[in-house]
């Protein structure tokens, strides 16, 4: 029988407790039902003896970072405010198991953590939904993907949540089969296994029950141009069909202009980057298409209630 094949989980403060039992449970039930030890598992932390998950569950760790002895994979694990959490002794802790060979991979927002330490440039790779706009910001270098995890590169990377069970299933087919992995998700009543190219969010059409084409096309233009808009004038073009046609569309089924629609979804990405980045409010206003920092802030304070410079540090 060939070795257990043994994961490291570094816990950081403030992880995601649903993260963590889905990194941890698809392997002992590998293990259960195989009737074998296919995984070992130790969990890690930088310095002490317990980590404290956001939902104030707190978890007994097995030693720290330095303590820790020969494993083959070390998974960084993090949640809330991790911008915070991404210390110099975190990051040197984590690049010196690298050089040892251990691979390294990081689970929901723990890719913030590994891109900082600067182990994902070149590199495609996956992190929660919600941080997408300040990650693209922070780290132009990291080909980020909207996909549910990458595993094809050096450093695995999942975006959280379930999606963290989806990478575990993947590792066990990939090690010891198909059959092994579909059994783990039968057991773990996971009949909605999704594979690495899967959107994070349910879709535009999924989400409204929406199937106009039109519509779709228009609404993934705008949230591919945030930083530098087209007019409705332009994508109505594009798609075809007139503007008239455009608002008509965007009124019976989103009861809205399709302007109005398109600065929403601007000032939504103004908020992720005010509230998980230290972008100056003026670059903020740049970065999500406004050309003055007076008409963002008007803007903003109109959509949410808050100006710019008071909306930092607020989580609602």
């Amino acid at each position: 029988m060939p070795r257990p094949e043994h994961f490291a989980f570094l816990l950081v403060e403030d992880l995601t407790h649903m993260a963590f039992g889905c990194a941890v449970d698809p392997l002992r039930i590998a293990n259960l039902i195989s009737g074998e030890t296919l995984y070992e598992w130790t969990l890690v932390s930088e310095t002490g003896p317990t980590v404290a998950c956001s939902n104030g569950i707190v978890s007994q760790v097995d030693c720290t970072l330095d303590e820790l002895p020969s494993v083959d994979r070390l998974f960084v694990l993090s949640g809330i405010g991790v911008q915070g959490r991404a210390t110099r002794s975190l990051m040197n802790g984590i690049r010196r198991q690298a050089r040892r060979g251990v691979k390294i991979g990081g689970l929901c927002s723990a890719t913030w953590i590994l891109a900082r330490a600067g182990m994902l440039d070149g590199q495609r790779a996956a992190i929660h939904w919600d941080y997408h706009d300040a990650f693209m910001e922070e780290f132009p270098d990291v080909n980020l993907q909207r996909s549910v995890f990458v595993a094809d590169e050096k450093t695995v990377t999942s975006s959280g949540g379930t999606a963290t069970a989806d990478l575990m299933l993947h590792l066990i087919e990939a090690r010891h089969g198909n059959t092994l992995a579909a059994d783990v998700a039968d057991q773990m009543v996971y009949n909605t296994v999704r594979n690495a190219s899967a959107e994070q969010r349910l879709s535009f059409q999924a989400r409204h029950g929406i199937r106009n084409s039109h519509l779709s096309h228009a609404i993934r233009r705008m949230n591919e141009t945030v930083e530098f808009p087209i007019s409705p004038a332009e994508i109505a073009a594009e798609i075809g069909i007139s503007v008239r046609q455009l608002e008509r569309l965007f009124g019976r089924y989103l009861n809205c202009s399709p302007k109005k629609y398109q600065v929403d979804i601007r000032l939504q990405k103004a908020r992720h980057l005010l509230l998980q980045t230290e972008m100056p409010v003026t670059e903020v206003a740049f970065a999500c298409g406004f050309k003055s920092s007076g008409h963002f802030a008007r803007s903003y304070k109109s959509h949410f209630g808050v100006a710019p410079g008071s909306q930092r540090g607020r989580i609602s």
